[in-house]
């Protein structure tokens, strides 16, 4: 058994949920700890089996439940020291000997997942991604992508499932209420990855054995799941995408998504 599933995605709140026969596992905890914990309830998961959270950085939308969390379950929390230095309201309630670090590009263990941090283009302290294998099985989570480039593209090879940013919609972007400088931010170097950017990265890594992609932390208010479907589709259709080659959702604000069977891709070697 190797399953994923999204809790929640999107800007209001994030956390993905990971598990092997031996290891469960969160990446991030930005819904409050209430609806993280009913949520994994709807999978039939306790939240008292949790092994770890793991933190790609530190904005709220992606540790708003942590200081609840940690305080009602003990759960051990992962992040690097400079997003930890970044979040002092959990730091608070965890205490510094509780403060489990990693290493970016250093890979660690967490029951028999072995986990590979990668730097991610955002505006955090350290913000990261995560290559996950279990067994002979690569995963990656890559969100808050200001842009894609060849190190972030090296990382994400021979991954067969991939949740992958779709923020926005240049288009509807530009003409939204936002400020201009909240428009620059998010289309900026280090901010977040248009439907696009992703659907041009998606099409590159099918050369690289990707099965399955899951859409995700899409703006509520410059973007749209049909939106950001289509205009991946549309990509792929560019680059002689065959539809039978590789799975397409997208990850709910909302709700969880349904659990996928990771053992069913493709395996790969590390």
């Amino acid at each position: 058994m190797f399953n994923f599933c999204s809790l929640y995605s999107g800007s209001s709140g994030n956390s993905l949920f990971v598990e092997t026969p031996n290891t469960k596992i969160l990446i991030d905890a930005g819904e409050s700890a209430k609806k993280i914990e009913n949520a994994l309830n709807s999978i039939n998961v306790n939240i008292g089996d949790i092994d770890a959270i793991l933190i790609t950085h530190e904005h709220s939308d992606h540790i708003k439940g942590l200081p609840t969390l940690y305080k009602k379950f003990q759960i051990p929390i992962y992040a690097n020291r400079e997003t930890w230095n970044a979040m002092p309201e959990v730091v608070s309630k965890v205490g510094d000997g509780n403060q489990n670090l990693f290493f970016i590009n250093e890979n660690f263990d967490i029951g028999d997942l072995k986990i590979s941090p990668f730097s991610i283009p955002h505006d955090a302290a350290n913000p990261c991604g995560f290559n996950i294998y279990y067994e002979n099985k690569k995963i990656s989570v890559a969100t808050d992508l200001g842009h894609m480039d060849s190190k972030l593209i090296k990382n994400l090879e021979d991954s067969s499932f991939i949740l992958l940013e779709s923020n926005y919609d240049p288009n509807i972007l530009k003409c939204s209420r936002y400020p201009y400088k909240l428009k620059q931010r998010i289309a900026g170097p280090n901010g977040h990855l248009s439907n696009e950017a992703a659907g041009k990265t998606i099409s590159y890594l099918l050369h690289s054995g990707l099965k399955n992609v899951m859409l995700g932390h899409l703006s509520k208010e410059n973007n749209f799941p049909e939106l950001a479907y289509k205009t991946v589709i549309d990509e792929l259709c560019l680059n002689n995408f065959d539809e039978n080659k590789i799975k397409i959702g997208v990850a709910s604000r909302y709700s969880p998504s349904d659990i996928i069977d990771l053992e069913v891709l493709n395996s790969v070697t590390y």
